[in-house]
This record gives C-alpha cells, sequence and structure tokens, in this order.
C-alpha cells in the first residue's frame, strides 16, 4: 500500500500514545471501563505538552451535504493522531475498518485501536496508516 509519509511530530505522537498505553495498563491493569482508560490516556498526552481531545463529533461531507451526525473519536491528538479505544473480551473485526474509515474520513494520516482488556497491553495495540 502507498501511505502518505508521516512527519516527525505525527511519529512523536504515536510514540507519546504508546508510552502513556503502557504506563496507565501497568498502572491499572485490564478490567476497568473504557471511558476510564481515556480519560488517564488523555490525561497523560496533556502531561506530556499535548492536546488530547476526546469524544470529539467531527462532521461527515456526502453527495456535497455535510452531515453533523457522522462520527465519533474517541481521542484526537493535537488534530493529527486518532486513538480508538477498547476494554473487551473479545474483539470485534469491525473495529479494524472502523478506524481505518476514521482516517480517511478525517483525512489523517496515523490511528491506533488500543484494547486494554489484555493481559499484555502489547498484544491489545494496532497501528494504522492513511
Amino acid at each position: 500500500m502507498n501511505f502518505r509519509e508521516l512527519s516527525k511530530l505525527e511519529e512523536e505522537i504515536g510514540k507519546a500514545i504508546l508510552n502513556a498505553a503502557f504506563k496507565i495498563h501497568n498502572e491499572l491493569g485490564p478490567g476497568l471501563l473504557e471511558k476510564v482508560y481515556e480519560v488517564c490516556l488523555a490525561h497523560e498526552l496533556r502531561k506530556a505538552g499535548y492536546d488530547a481531545k476526546r469524544q470529539i463529533d467531527i462532521p461527515i461531507v456526502y453527495d456535497g451535504i455535510q452531515f453533523d451526525e457522522g462520527l465519533r473519536l474517541d481521542l484526537l491528538v493535537n488534530n493529527l493522531v486518532i486513538a480508538e479505544l477498547k476494554a473487551i473480551d473479545l474483539v470485534n473485526p469491525v473495529w479494524e475498518p472502523q478506524v481505518i474509515s476514521h482516517l480517511k474520513l478525517t483525512n489523517l494520516k496515523l490511528g491506533y485501536l488500543i484494547n486494554f482488556n489484555v493481559p499484555l497491553i502489547k498484544d491489545g495495540i494496532r497501528r494504522f496508516r492513511n
């Protein structure tokens, strides 16, 4: 696949998301609600100097018309990187296409799907490019 090149800042944000996810999972472990991990991840990223916004509504443009009830992102960092968070046992096959669609619809290049409800957080992280 032919992906657009990531900027240095996008790569830094990606690393910050991963570092924060590892820290949170090490301290809190699996088994909590998704919202808990979302709040903690946003907090860690803000502490690191990033603009982390939670539950961001993104309008969808279709057929030349903007629909405001289109899409909600769990976390948007510096308006550049998306993080979709989960805290569930069974992996739903729709999650990966969801992140890819979010990247396409926002015209962003980098996104993460992070499931905190795993024994090892590295097994719950997927990285996506657009």
